[in-house]
């Protein structure tokens, strides 16, 4: 006997979900119907996508740690709790990420950096 084994796709799963909804009447009563939001996933995975672009184009990243210390390298690897940033001509570090405040391109950082600062220091 030659059977064939059928699994379905999630993209099937959904489009059917689609159709069945599409399908059901929608209540005239309140206003407002059977819809209701849908929830946003918990996880978006943009920090990881983030990580992983500036980990393949080895872009030098400016880290500001909590206490307004600035590390300055190029993001090695990552994970869920911690970041090994490459620096060169000094160690490299394994960063935790609850202690980073935020973090930048480097070369970003440099367009706009004396610009607020000459605003504060002339005289009223």
């Amino acid at each position: 006997m030659n059977r064939k084994l059928i699994r379905t796709t999630l993209a099937e799963i959904r489009e059917r979900g689609e159709r069945e909804s599409s399908n059901r009447p929608r209540g005239g009563g309140g206003g407002g119907g059977d819809q209701r939001k849908r929830v946003p996933p918990e996880q978006t995975n943009a920090e990881s996508f983030y990580y992983k672009k500036q980990m393949d184009n080895r872009t030098p990243m400016v880290i500001v740690l909590q206490d307004g210390e600035e590390l300055h390298g190029v993001i090695e690897w990552y994970d869920r709790a911690c970041i090994k940033l490459h620096r060169n001509g000094a160690a490299n570090l394994l960063v935790l990420k609850h202690n980073i405040k935020y973090m930048f391109k480097e070369n970003e950082g440099d367009d706009d950096v004396d610009e607020p600062d000459e605003a504060e220091d002339e005289p009223e």
